[in-house]
């Protein structure tokens, strides 16, 4: 008969992947051990193995649960929203989700590439369907650009560079604050889409704009 599950295993796990990540983040993966792991969760190296058997595995929930965290914040946004709306929202959604993740986020740029090649493929599709949700939103923002991928795809990899490098230099008590970080990108990015969408439609468009 399997062991039942405890009522807050997934309370303990979730701890111990925060622990963990921040100990990778600073610490470094090759150089965090088990044990380290087990004392910065405050756990014992047992109850550490009774969840994870390898740093592998912990890299690997890690970095899913952060991209399921991320996937589950702009699918929350009401698809009905105008496109203009829903992509200030989207955006201001991923970004709140990086606020509390910097380790996470760090981890899944640096690291992901260790773990082996059909769990990094399982990760990569889930970042898939955040850049798929977003160009999906800039193409109904500017219909000029559904069907010109050359031009959709980089201007979608473009706003995820102005988010992903966010936890890099962004500090809470800093010049520019959360909420105005979000507009910046939101506004740069309508500007970037507007004048692709003009180039492509001709210079007409582009003069009444």
């Amino acid at each position: 008969m399997a062991r039942p599950v405890a009522a807050d295993h997934d309370h303990k796990r979730r701890a111990i992947l925060k622990a963990a990540a921040k100990l990778f983040a600073s610490l470094g993966f090759d150089r965090a051990s088990m044990s380290e792991i087990a004392l910065a969760c405050g756990v014992s190296k047992a109850l550490l193995y009774h969840y994870y058997a390898s740093k592998d595995q912990l890299l690997f929930d890690i970095i899913r649960a952060h991209l399921d965290d991320l996937v589950a914040a702009i699918e929350a946004v009401p698809a009905d929203l105008p496109p203009r709306e829903r992509l200030a929202v989207m955006i201001d959604a991923l970004l709140e989700e990086y606020r509390h993740a910097d380790e996470e986020h760090q981890i899944q740029i640096s690291d992901m590439k260790r773990l082996p090649a059909e769990r990094k493929a399982e990760l990569v599709e889930r970042e898939r369907v955040l850049v798929r949700n977003f160009s999906m939103v800039l193409a109904a923002l500017e219909p000029a650009l559904a069907t010109r991928r050359d031009l959709l795809t980089p201007l979608t990899m473009n706003l995820f560079g102005m988010m992903n490098w966010k936890f890099m230099w962004f500090r809470e008590n800093g010049p520019v604050s959360h909420a105005a970080f979000s507009e910046l990108v939101t506004r740069s990015i309508e500007a970037a889409a507007s004048v692709l969408a003009a180039e492509v439609t001709g210079p007409a468009t582009l003069a009444k704009r």
